[in-house]
């Protein structure tokens, strides 16, 4: 007999994280969206993997992908009511075999379906997979203080970069890899997110302009804390826009010191 996957430890971190980013205000009504890569055996445990509930055609070819298990925000979802009903606001899919579709194996209950940026998700996971084998997140969220700061500051990535390891002794430390960014892309569609993914082979985080953020990593703290310290960083330029602009800022020496104690390597060319 299957355990009760509402218990299940990958259900409640979803229904956790979820709840704290909507209190952050960083999704908004039904912004933002998360896919979490599972293994067949823990979800195994909880679901018999024979029992299709329903397959949803993905306008994606997902072959790449074909027979994975993701546990995924639903579309049009509010972040806040995931913790107290997570069968309607989040579901259980398997890809395909044909890389055509995804299988509902769990949630979804009132008929609807897995977030509109699935494509951009799925893209994102294989191009993480390609560089780094252990990538088991994808997470997209509106954090407003970076957002705000895509409004003010340049987007060349090296310029954004280094400013917000300047802000913030730990960014350097937590993305040494920098930031990318891409240019403003109707989301939703393939098309942002083959962009976003081809920047996902070089950094774990990358910014939409005037939208949002999208971050990787190997769990949901690794990935939440990424999009935490990006944000934790604008949030302190804001603030010193505000007090009359930087008057001083952690040197290029200064973050060579910090790389070398904390065992990190800047990207190439970033400092100067």
């Amino acid at each position: 007999m299957n355990k009760d996957i509402l218990k299940s430890p990958f259900v409640t971190e979803m229904s956790e994280i979820t709840q704290l980013m909507y209190q952050r205000n960083w999704d908004e009504r039904n912004g933002g969206n998360i896919t979490l890569l599972l293994n067949e055996n823990e979800v195994a445990e909880y679901l018999d993997l024979e029992n299709i509930v329903r397959t949803i055609p993905i306008d994606f070819d997902a072959k790449e992908l074909a027979g994975s298990y993701f546990l995924v925000t639903g579309s049009g979802k509010y972040f806040k009511n995931v913790q107290k009903d997570p069968a309607r606001n989040i579901g259980l899919i398997r890809v395909s075999d044909d890389g055509k579709g995804v299988e509902v194996l769990w949630g979804y209950e009132d008929g609807s379906l897995p977030t509109s940026e699935l494509p951009s998700h799925f893209q994102s996971h294989i191009a993480r997979l390609s560089v780094d084998p252990e990538n088991r997140v994808i997470m997209h969220c509106h954090a407003t203080h970076l957002l705000a700061m895509t409004f003010t500051h340049s987007l060349d990535e090296r310029e954004l970069t280094r400013k917000l390891w300047q802000l913030c002794t730990e960014c350097l430390v937590v993305f040494p890899e920098g930031i990318s960014t891409i240019p403003w892309i109707v989301p939703g569609t393939n098309e942002i997110g083959e962009a976003t993914s081809n920047k996902m082979k070089e950094t774990r985080l990358v910014v939409w302009p005037y939208h949002g953020i999208y971050g990787a990593g190997k769990d949901m703290d690794e990935t939440f804390g990424l999009i935490e310290t990006v944000e934790k960083a604008a949030e302190v330029y804001t603030y010193v826009q505000a007090q009359g602009g930087m008057k001083a800022k952690i040197s290029d020496e200064d973050l060579k010191k910090l790389a070398d104690r904390f065992g990190v390597k800047p990207r190439a060319g970033y400092l100067d």
